[in-house]
C-alpha cells in the first residue's frame, strides 16, 4: 500500500504544460479591463464567516451545503467562496464612496466551495471578475457596460457561441411580489418537486427555477413567468438596459426563470453559457446588488453591479492552440565540461539581465544529451562552449533550425554577445 499523499479532492495542479493558457487568459482578462476603466484589486482568501453568511443569505446553497468554514479557527473565518463580498467589504472598510463618485474593480483568484467535484466544478476553482460601485453606479447603460465587459474578454480568449440571457428582478418590492407569485403557481405542485426543493418553497423559493432535476424543470417550464409582476419603473430600466445591448449589436435572450442563487441580487441579471462545456455549461453570471454595500454596513446610497468568469471553465471553452502565446526560449548554453561551466553560467546571467530569456544544465551530461533537451525546450540557438572557446575568448553559437554555427566573441563583459541576440 502507498504512503503517498496524494492531491485534494476537488482540487488540481496546473502544470507548467498548462500555464501558457492561463496566461493568454489572464493576459487578455487585464487588457480588456483596462481598457473599460477597471483597476486591479485583492482580497484575501478567507474573511471573517459573518461576512459572506450576511451577504449571500442564510438560505442560499453557497452558505448551507458549500461554505468551507475554518473549523480550527475559534475566530470564526471562511474561505471565499466569491469575490464580490470581500471586494464590498473592502470598498466600505477603505471610504471609496468619499474618494470616488464610482469605483471600477477587476480581481482575478482562487475561489473554494464544499461541492461534489465534476468537469468543470472543483472545490477550488479560478474566477475573473468585475464590480462597478458607487453612489453613482445604477445606470442601464452600465448594467450594458458590465454585460460587453463580460462578453468582450470572453471574445478576446477566442471563446466563440456563448449565449447571453438576461433578467431582471426588479426592486426588493418587485422580488417580494415576485416569490409570492411563484409560491401561488407552485403551490399545487410542491409534491411533485424534488425534496431540496420542497424545502425551498418556504426558505427561499427563486432557487427552485434554476434546480437542475429533471422533475423539477419540468414543473418550471410550465409556469407562465413574464415581467409583469415587475413595476413601471423596474420595467422601463430594463428596457433601456436591451436597448444598450442593442446599440452594442449583443444578442441576448430575456428569460423570467433566471434568478442568480444568492440574495443580494436586485434588477438586472445575466448569465453567459456555452454549448461546448456541455452539462455544465454556465461560463459566468452577474448582476446588480443594490442593498449588498447598505447590508454590509455602508452608505444607504451605495449601489453596485458585477460579474465573475470561471477560468476553468473558461479554458474547456478555449481553442486548444497556444502557438500564438508560448514563445520559445532563445538560447540554451551547453558546456561541455565542468570546467566551462563557471563561464557558462555568467553568460546566461548577463543574457537574462539584459532580457534574452536562456537556460544551462548544471549537472554532468553529454553534449548529445543537452542538444536533445535545448531541441526539447524549443530553443532556438545554442551557445557552445568548450576549451577552445574558453581559452580563446569566444563562444560557437548554432541555430537549431538549419544547424549553422558562428563564432561570437565574448569580450566587454559579453556586451557583443548580448548585441548578437539583439540584433
Amino acid at each position: 500500500m502507498s504512503n503517498s499523499i496524494t492531491i485534494p479532492r476537488g482540487t488540481a495542479d496546473i502544470l507548467p504544460s498548462e500555464i501558457a493558457r492561463w496566461h493568454i487568459l489572464e493576459f487578455q482578462a487585464r487588457r480588456v479591463m483596462e481598457l473599460y476603466g477597471y483597476r486591479e484589486i485583492r482580497t484575501p482568501a478567507f474573511e471573517d464567516v459573518h461576512l459572506f453568511k450576511r451577504s449571500l443569505g442564510v438560505t442560499s446553497d453557497v452558505v448551507n451545503k458549500q461554505l468551507m468554514e475554518l473549523s480550527a479557527d475559534k475566530a470564526g473565518f471562511a474561505l471565499r467562496p466569491e469575490g464580490t463580498a470581500s471586494i464590498v467589504r473592502s470598498y466600505i472598510e477603505n471610504h471609496f464612496d468619499k474618494k470616488e463618485s464610482l469605483s471600477k474593480f477587476y480581481y482575478i483568484g482562487a475561489m473554494f466551495r464544499g461541492e461534489r467535484p465534476q468537469k468543470g466544478r472543483l472545490r477550488q476553482f479560478h474566477q475573473i471578475g468585475a464590480e462597478a460601485i458607487g453612489p453613482t453606479s445604477s445606470h442601464p447603460l452600465l448594467d450594458a457596460e458590465m454585460i460587453a465587459l463580460a462578453m468582450e474578454i470572453l471574445d478576446a480568449a477566442g471563446i466563440k457561441g456563448s449565449v447571453l440571457k438576461i433578467n431582471s428582478l426588479g426592486t426588493p418590492e418587485d422580488k417580494e411580489a415576485f416569490s409570492q407569485l411563484l409560491r401561488k403557481q407552485l403551490a399545487a405542485q410542491t409534491s411533485g418537486l424534488c425534496e431540496d426543493c420542497q424545502n425551498r418553497f418556504e426558505r427561499n423559493v427563486f432557487r427552485i427555477l434554476d434546480c437542475k432535476t429533471e422533475a423539477c424543470r419540468k414543473i418550471v417550464k410550465s409556469l407562465n413567468l413574464s415581467i409583469e409582476h415587475l413595476s413601471q419603473d423596474s420595467q422601463k430600466y430594463f428596457q433601456s438596459v436591451q436597448e444598450a445591448l442593442r446599440t452594442l449589436k449583443i444578442d441576448f435572450q430575456v428569460a423570467p426563470t433566471l434568478v442568480r442563487g444568492l440574495d443580494y441580487y436586485t434588477h438586472t441579471v445575466f448569465e453567459i453559457s456555452n454549448a461546448a462545456l456541455g452539462s455544465q455549461d454556465a461560463l459566468g453570471a452577474g448582476g446588480r446588488y443594490n442593498r449588498l454595500a447598505a447590508d454590509l454596513g455602508g452608505s444607504e446610497n451605495v449601489e453596485a453591479i458585477g460579474f465573475a468568469l470561471g477560468m476553468e471553465r473558461m479554458l474547456l471553452a478555449m481553442p486548444t492552440s497556444t502557438e500564438e502565446i508560448s514563445e520559445p526560449i532563445q538560447t540554451i548554453v551547453i558546456a561541455l565540461s565542468r570546467d566551462d561551466q563557471p563561464l557558462g553560467f555568467e553568460i546566461v546571467s548577463t543574457l537574462r539581465r539584459a532580457g534574452i530569456s536562456g537556460d544551462m544544465g548544471y549537472q554532468k551530461a553529454s553534449m548529445k544529451s543537452q542538444m536533445r533537451l535545448a531541441d526539447k525546450l524549443g530553443a532556438q540557438t545554442v551557445i557552445l562552449i568548450g576549451e577552445d572557446e574558453r581559452k580563446n575568448g569566444y563562444v560557437t553559437v548554432k541555430r537549431m533550425a538549419d544547424g549553422t554555427q558562428e563564432k561570437v566573441p565574448v569580450k566587454d563583459h559579453f556586451k557583443t554577445l548580448v548585441d548578437y541576440f539583439k540584433k
